[in-house]
């Protein structure tokens, strides 16, 4: 029989899954390393056990201790996952931009979690890293990890995270493509496979308003480089010890609107449930796609998207930062030819209605009385009213109209129109900037979703 003794035997061994639709315009062949196979759904999982059991080995940590540690979410987890299984106490500072969902789960898994600002400098006390530290030295039988200083964060991807990389690919992996944070995952990943073929690429993608990627260029720790960011779990105001610039090959920048864009792409279109960093992943893949060449093989490292269901998986918090190009009613309508309303009065005759929907090819007619609208006409209805009726035709059509069409304002987005227009309800209305009546139907919608 076999069976894991526990969840830290999970850890590692996670799948390689080729990406398809996402880049069928590239050269190449691109791999993604899925890592949000792992318990805690990312590969700081294979760190935070490494941190652990060194801590163990050392003496820092003591049974019964306490883990202190300074996280956005990802190495929380790990740490969590170790401690649960090994009887710790933790405790992890995070900051203020990170998600809800981040602090649930750490919490959900027995952690204290203790949240900072986000927009001080790395030394000031109230930081997550200056929290952190005095936490440590406070409270009796603890410990720091301090992924970002601890060498055990990129030794543990020396020993596993690039062996399994290079097992998968049968060596023939040519490009590295990973986000750059405390710079455990890239340098370590990086040490072991350019030992195996120094001529490999390692790329590192980092955000705009981080100084990772002018230090790498230039070595200067320039601060001016530093302003607030959206992105998540990666990114750094200051240069972390994990970090040998000597692996890295190049570093590419990415906005925080193209990583929350292309983590839903791959949601949708390759069914990879991924977050920020891998959404920043691929798009800074996608800005170096011209370096590709025909026999590469690329391998992208990607984490879950969990953590990101009320951000970059919530429409209303991508549109509040307008990063969700919205199609509306104003749209629809500015993208169609112009022409004025087709209405008709509620004295009208159901013979020239019907004539109406003739002449201009259209299923569906307001009903307005001095510029209001109280009524509709759709040519199904009609139909199965003469049908029925034939002499209803020189009747008015105030007796054979159906309820008005919904109005809404001139900025609805798609989505909602298409929840408004029914079976019964093929239309519906809006009034534009100088009062002007347009109608959108179901088949302005499909048209508009198609493009």
């Amino acid at each position: 029989m076999a069976w894991k003794k526990n969840i830290l035997e999970t850890i590692g061994n996670t799948p390689m899954i080729q990406l398809n639709k996402v880049v069928k315009d590239f050269p190449c062949t691109v791999l993604a390393k899925v890592d949000y196979f792992n318990p805690g759904n990312s590969i700081k999982d294979r760190m935070a056990l490494k941190m652990v059991e060194d801590a163990e080995a050392d003496g820092r940590l003591k049974p019964g201790g306490t883990i202190v540690e300074g996280t956005s979410g990802n190495t929380g987890m790990g740490l969590a996952l170790a401690a649960c299984v090994k009887g710790y106490k933790c405790i992890f500072v995070t900051t203020d931009k990170q998600s809800k969902e981040k602090a649930d789960i750490l919490k959900a898994v027995g952690a204290e979690v203790i949240v900072c600002p986000t927009n001080v400098m790395p030394e000031d006390p109230r930081s997550y890293y200056s929290v952190a530290k005095r936490l440590a030295t406070e409270i009796p039988n603890s410990v720091y990890m301090n992924q970002y200083d601890n060498l055990s964060n990129r030794q543990a991807h020396y020993e596993s995270t690039g062996p399994e990389i290079w097992e998968q690919t049968e060596g023939k992996i040519t490009h590295l493509v990973c986000t750059a944070g405390t710079g455990g995952t890239i340098v370590g990943t990086a040490k072991y496979l350019k030992e195996k073929n120094p001529n490999i690429q390692i790329w590192a993608i980092d955000v705009y308003g981080s100084l990772l990627t002018k230090y790498f260029r230039t070595g200067e720790v320039d601060m001016n480089e530093v302003h607030p960011y959206i992105s998540e779990g990666f990114g750094e105001d200051f240069v972390p010890q994990n970090y040998d610039m000597s692996v890295i090959d190049h570093f590419e920048q990415v906005t925080d609107k193209d990583g929350a864009v292309q983590a839903r792409r791959l949601a949708r279109e390759e069914g990879l449930f991924c977050g920020y960093s891998a959404g920043s992943c691929f798009q800074g893949l996608l800005q170096l796609k011209d370096r590709l060449k025909k026999d590469d093989l690329v391998v992208c490292i990607f984490h879950h998207g969990s953590r990101y269901v009320g951000k970059v998986y919530n429409d209303q918090w991508m549109m509040e930062r307008g990063f969700l190009d919205v199609k509306t009613f104003k749209d629809i309508v500015s993208g169609r030819s112009r022409q004025r309303l087709i209405t008709v009065h509620p004295s009208d005759t159901v013979a020239a209605a019907v004539a109406l929907m003739q002449q201009y090819d259209i299923e569906n007619i307001p009903v307005m009385e001095n510029d209001r609208n109280i009524g509709s006409l759709s040519e199904q209805g009609l139909f199965n009213k003469i049908f029925s009726d034939p002499d209803l035709k020189n009747q008015s059509v105030e007796f054979v109209m159906e309820h008005p069409y919904p109005e809404v304002s001139y900025d609805t987005p798609v989505e909602r129109l298409s929840s408004l227009i029914t079976r019964e309800n093929g239309a519906v209305l809006s009034k534009d900037e100088a009062g002007s009546y347009h109608i959108v139907t179901k088949y302005d919608v499909i048209n508009s979703l198609a493009k």
